[in-house]
């Protein structure tokens, strides 16, 4: 009922920066917050960055200063602009949205497949 896709992972050199954004689709009655996680291998999936509905956000320690997530409503797409990146930011990125589809009274939590990003020293 709700998709939501990512798109600008990539190979980059430390201290370079990317854009991540994901795009919900579907039919969608309403999204709340919106959010990314990463997970590199042999590790948890972590919380990088989320954002509210009404644009509040919050960052993981490891990340602030250096990343910045913002959406866009009209478009249902959230974004996280990745600066300063470094080898411990290589990961698999996810994107997740809290979101109500239509016709139903429910909110679910819903994920993205999942970007590369890759960082190299």
């Amino acid at each position: 009922q709700v998709q939501l896709v990512e798109s600008g992972g990539g190979l980059v050199q430390a201290g370079g920066s990317l854009r991540l954004s994901c795009a919900a689709s579907g039919s969608i009655f309403s999204i709340n917050a919106m959010g990314w996680y990463r997970q590199a291998p042999g590790k948890q999936r972590e919380l990088v960055a989320s954002i509210s509905s009404g644009g509040r956000t919050n960052y993981a320690d490891s990340v602030r200063g250096r990343f910045t997530i913002s959406r866009d409503n009209a478009k249902n797409t959230v974004y996280l602009q990745m600066n300063s990146l470094k080898p411990e930011d290589t990961a698999v990125y996810y994107c997740n949205a809290e979101a109500r589809a239509r016709f139903s009274t429910s909110t679910y939590l819903y994920w993205g497949q999942g970007t590369q990003v890759t960082v190299s020293s």
